[in-house]
């Protein structure tokens, strides 16, 4: 048996890489916690493996009396001398018990205590690897659908994809291979929970980093990236080196980094506009593929009125306000758009309102001259 439980031990120890020591003192509570069942749960049972042979010695401790009352936890002075010569009364001797079964006890808990100790060691491990990788993307393959959650391979361990942060009306299949972000690691009593997204926006901005090495460098900062999964991702961006086109480096050759991104996002339209600190500037390129005519800002405020082509009013808006909405994201204003006619009926209303009260105004002081005319002049009384 300490032949078979220290290869057990080594064994263990080299292949999962956990401190051979840790092993054998986990294996010592557990066997200890099995002899004291084995009597009643009696506190003075003690246990002790030899960390060089994994020889198990089992012992009671008995303090030496006089006269012995309590045969379990107490033993006389002439029994003590042959066990531990030497030993006056008060002090403790350590009495051998031998338990003709407890070899097979001792073999089921090693294995139970040690397969436990190694799932525990693995799942630390797990833990350790991904909590810091929280952010990254990261790519597995589809095993399995339950309750609306797929769960990936990704090599030493599993990960979960909950359908609502996979894209809309994305229907993976098993064996797929797909890339998302890691959005969190939880420890729950099951183990660490791995828990994926390709919802998050920062699962595009991590796309970008790994097709654009100019962002990776630090040459090309995304400033703010805003996103509608599955329809639209507004992104905006600068350099730090102005020799180098932010949208151009983002865009690639004819197309070929942004294409690779919209591919992942199974066609997902992506803006890509420079950023600039003029809000006005920015406002327009934010309502990108809109063109704007006027824009008028309230910077206490932070809200701009914007003019856009009658043709290019619903363009500006999107579908279901998306395009709106994404652009005031992205800028932190609050927009309100209206069309070129609006803008000139607005114009005009406010021009007859102006002509009107200049009219009133006029009338009010023809009046006020007419009266003033009619008044009877005061009497002459300087005699």
């Amino acid at each position: 048996m300490t032949k078979e439980l220290c290869s057990i031990v080594d064994q263990i120890s080299r292949e999962k890489s956990i401190p051979r020591e840790t092993l054998l003192s986990t294996l010592e509570s557990a066997l200890l916690s099995a002899a004291r069942k084995r009597y009643g749960g009696r506190t003075n049972v003690n246990l002790r493996i030899d960390p060089k042979s994994c020889n198990i010695t089992v012992f009671e401790t008995k303090k030496v009396v006089e006269k012995v009352d309590n045969r379990d936890e107490e033993i006389s002075v002439d029994d003590a001398a042959g066990l531990a010569p030497g030993k006056s009364l008060g002090e403790e001797v350590e009495v051998p018990i031998h338990l003709h079964d407890f070899g097979r006890i001792a073999a089921q808990t090693a294995k139970q205590v040690i397969f436990q100790r190694v799932r525990e060691a693995e799942r630390d491990v797990i833990f350790k690897e991904f909590k810091d990788k929280a952010g990254r993307i990261i790519s597995g393959a589809v095993i399995r659908k339950e309750k609306g959650i797929y769960f990936l391979n990704i090599g030493k361990t599993e990960a979960v994809l909950p359908q609502r942060e996979s894209l809309p009306g994305e229907n993976l299949k098993r064996g797929d291979t797909v890339r998302a972000l890691i959005e969190d690691v939880r420890v729950t009593p099951r183990g660490p929970i791995i828990y994926l997204s390709r919802n998050n926006p920062k699962f595009v901005l991590e796309l970008f980093k790994m097709e654009v090495p100019e962002i990776s460098e630090g040459l090309v900062v995304i400033k703010n990236i805003v996103r509608e999964p599955g329809e639209r991702t507004k992104i905006a961006v600068y350099s730090k080196d102005q020799t180098i086109d932010p949208v151009g480096a983002c865009v690639g050759m004819k197309g070929t980094r942004v294409q690779s991104i919209v591919r992942e996002l199974r066609g997902e339209r992506i803006d890509i506009i420079p950023w600039t600190d003029d809000p006005r500037i920015l406002i327009s390129r934010a309502l990108s593929p809109a063109s704007v005519d006027k824009i008028g800002i309230n910077e206490e405020e932070k809200t701009a009125m914007v003019v856009v082509n009658d043709q290019q009013l619903s363009l500006a808006i999107g579908k279901k306000g998306q395009n709106v909405k994404l652009a005031m994201k992205l800028t932190g204003w609050d927009i309100d758009i209206i069309s070129d006619s609006e803008y000139s009926k607005m114009r005009m209303e406010e021009t007859d309102a102006a002509l009107q009260e200049g009219i009133k105004k006029e009338s009010l002081k023809k009046e006020s001259l007419k009266n003033d005319e009619a008044a009877p002049k005061p009497e002459d009384s300087s005699e």
